[in-house]
């Protein structure tokens, strides 16, 4: 028996002193490489200058210092990964320790603070992220609103058969009002603006630029925080106080609209009544909270990024009309003409599921995803990953890195095709939408959305280049810089496939009579605010 507890002592100790020399060795270990930092300020000069294409700055890092760099800021700690493998090992397979969020100040500030997308790990994450997951999070949970965008797609074609030229605006009112009426219940103006929509795309918009990294100060001092708007040093304040408005109305406005519903007894079901009505929720707590910026996010993430994708499929659908010719020759085989595309057709179009993919892989949606944070030190390749650092993906780079992705600049829906023995590339799905347990919960949704409004599309007009004084005009591809990064606004050519399609989506006017919008009662909440 002591000769048991000697050597169990001799284990402990042994232990303690690996795990020493693994803490030691990990502090002594090199930062990734990266610029050379200067007294103070550190790499503040290298970080991307405001409005510039983030991810193109950061994948020069892969060529100058390998596919893991670093920059610091004022003491904090930047990793840049270049290459998917890299994010997959520590955002995948250590999730329990690199999950969280760098500190956000200058979106805390300008009021977004409770968007599930910045909260740190904590309770409060999981709470929310459970929301979001029993509502949208499994294709299951989201069958039972197929009806809400089968009628809104169909409204959709029918504001695209009889005014091509807004394409873009029918996007957002498409996108907008599938999200709306599944969270809220909310019904959107059918044909002019409505004042939900807007005030959402404005709040989200505005999120987007408060989340590009390195594009506010205060995210790399803290302390200016504290100045005020008029001070010199202050534009970081000033420009704070200009998006709060915004973000209050997403948080607030949508919510209270419901609320008021449900009192009047003329609420239609949606995932806010739902929570209110099943879980005995009280006005003013901790839960109400919750459960009133989770749904805000659930609006944020799934309609500026759905319209992102939307418009890379015209773009590219008027730069590669092969590709829309094979994908409208698959529609037409399976389909027919006598009726347009629905979900049940879906396991049916490979070639149109490969499209989507494709389009998200072209562009994706945030190409520096969110920038996760270290809660723990750890290693990577070598390299010191010290706790507190904010981790970037550029998942730019991930979806057209050579090695990964065959001819990456072109859009080839077929590289994720199994035809004639090839081997399929990797699903885009696995980068685009985030990584481990901060991956987008809203992303089949907005899957779902996406492919639905494609198909119909493809199924029923032309998308071409446009024609000025009798010549082609030439599109090039150039995308905004921002967190979630749109196409330069461009003009394309719409034209219904035939008089049969016409009739088609008249005939989904008849299905779904347009609706008497909820603008007027919106107006009132806001009165009560």
């Amino acid at each position: 028996m002591s000769y048991m507890v000697l050597g169990l002592a001799i284990g402990v100790i042994f232990l303690y002193f690996i795990r020493s020399f693994l803490a030691r060795t990990k502090s002594f270990a090199p930062l990734p490489p990266g610029p050379r930092p200067k007294p103070i300020i550190g790499n503040l000069w290298d970080l991307p200058p405001q409005g510039t294409r983030d991810w193109l700055h950061w994948l020069k890092h892969k060529d100058l210092y390998g596919p893991v760099s670093s920059v610091t800021v004022f003491g904090q700690t930047i990793i840049i990964l270049n290459e998917a493998r890299l994010a997959y090992e520590l955002l995948e397979k250590r999730s329990a320790i690199h999950s969280s969020r760098p500190s956000c100040t200058f979106a805390h500030m300008a009021g977004y603070g409770d968007i599930m997308t910045i909260l740190e790990y904590s309770e409060r994450l999981r709470t929310t992220r459970k929301v979001a997951h029993q509502q949208i999070g499994s294709n299951k949970a989201i069958s039972r609103f197929s009806h809400i965008q089968d009628a809104e797609v169909c409204r959709y074609l029918l504001r695209m058969l009889r005014d091509p030229g807004n394409w873009l605006e029918h996007i957002k009112k498409e996108t907008g009002a599938v999200i709306l009426k599944i969270t809220y219940g909310y019904t959107v103006e059918p044909h002019g603006r409505d004042p939900l929509v807007d005030l959402a795309e404005d709040a989200v918009g505005k999120f987007s630029l408060a989340m590009v990294p390195g594009a506010w100060l205060v995210d790399s001092i803290p302390i200016l925080r504290h100045l005020p708007s008029w001070a010199p040093g202050g534009g970081c304040t000033r420009a704070a106080e200009g998006f709060q408005t915004a973000a209050r109305n997403l948080g607030n406005v949508p919510y209270a609209f419901t609320k008021q519903q449900m009192t009047q007894g003329s609420n239609v079901p949606s995932i806010i009544s739902y929570y209110l009505e099943s879980e005995n929720i009280q006005p003013g707590s901790e839960e109400e909270h919750l459960v009133k910026w989770a749904t805000a996010t659930l609006y944020g993430g799934g309609a500026d990024t759905t319209v992102s994708t939307m418009m890379c499929f015209f773009l590219t659908m008027a730069l590669y009309p092969h590709v829309q010719r094979k994908a409208q020759e698959e529609i037409d085989r399976v389909v027919g003409a006598t009726r347009l595309p629905g979900f049940e057709d879906r396991g049916n179009l490979p070639y149109i599921d490969a499209l989507l993919k494709e389009a998200l892989r072209w562009h994706p949606i945030v190409p520096m995803g969110v920038a996760h944070m270290a809660m723990e030190d750890d290693m990577l390749e070598g390299y010191r990953i010290p706790k507190g650092a904010a981790i970037l993906s550029n998942i730019w780079a991930f979806t057209h890195d050579p090695n990964e992705y065959h001819d990456p600049m072109t859009f080839k829906p077929e590289r994720f095709l199994s035809d004639n023995g090839h081997t399929p590339e990797r699903d885009p799905h696995l980068l685009a939408f985030g990584f481990g347990r901060r991956v987008c919960p809203g992303r089949n949704l907005a899957d779902s959305n996406l492919w639905l409004t494609i198909a119909r599309t493809l199924a029923a007009f032309n998308i071409a280049k446009p024609i000025r004084d009798g010549k082609e005009v030439d599109i090039q591809p150039e995308f905004q810089a921002g967190l979630i990064s749109h196409p330069e606004p461009f003009d394309v050519d719409i034209k219904l496939r035939s008089a049969g399609h016409h009739e088609l989506i008249l005939a989904g006017e008849k299905q779904y009579p347009w609706e008497e919008s909820h603008a007027e009662e919106l107006r009132r909440a806001i009165a009560v605010l």
